[in-house]
């Protein structure tokens, strides 16, 4: 399994860095704020950020809209948020996490995607791999921006 990893300083606590994800994933219009690539988001099971609810999520990739769909499998507020990812893209891409640890003042967010057949896929599909780490930087940056300019 091959795993694309971007972290980033933040300079507020973990709780409303963790406050922040769940009001990104609260509405289409939190969700667009944090990426310019993202359109729509919905929990079709459950309430936000408990484990077992259902999100699917609308967003361009490769200049292309996908809808994925992610069961949350593990919440640690003001921690950590694990997720797997249902078919069709768990077979290529079955898990990803969100962790946040406290580092001085502020804290340190990481987003991680798990790929099976990681290594393979890099070398057929390498421009699909930069992209993906292209927007979860660009997702860190805008998530520090939100966080950091109220």
């Amino acid at each position: 399994m091959t795993s694309i990893v971007d972290s980033i300083e933040i300079n507020a606590t973990p709780a409303k860095i963790f406050d922040a994800l769940a009001q990104v994933f609260s509405s289409n219009g939190g969700y667009k704020k944090w990426h310019k690539d993202h359109v729509s988001c919905k929990w079709i099971k459950g309430k936000a950020f408990e484990e077992g609810s259902i999100l699917y999520v609308e967003e361009y990739l490769h200049g292309k809209l996908h809808g994925l769909k992610a069961r949350m499998t593990k919440i640690e507020p003001n921690r950590k948020v694990t997720y797997r990812f249902l078919l069709p893209l768990g077979i290529l891409c079955p898990k990803g996490s969100f962790i946040i640890e406290l580092k001085g003042e502020g804290s340190i967010f990481i987003a991680t995607l798990s790929f099976n057949f990681g290594h393979l896929l890099s070398k057929i599909a390498p421009n699909s791999f930069e992209t993906i780490k292209k927007h979860m930087k660009e997702e860190g940056e805008n998530l520090k921006a939100l966080l950091e300019n109220e």
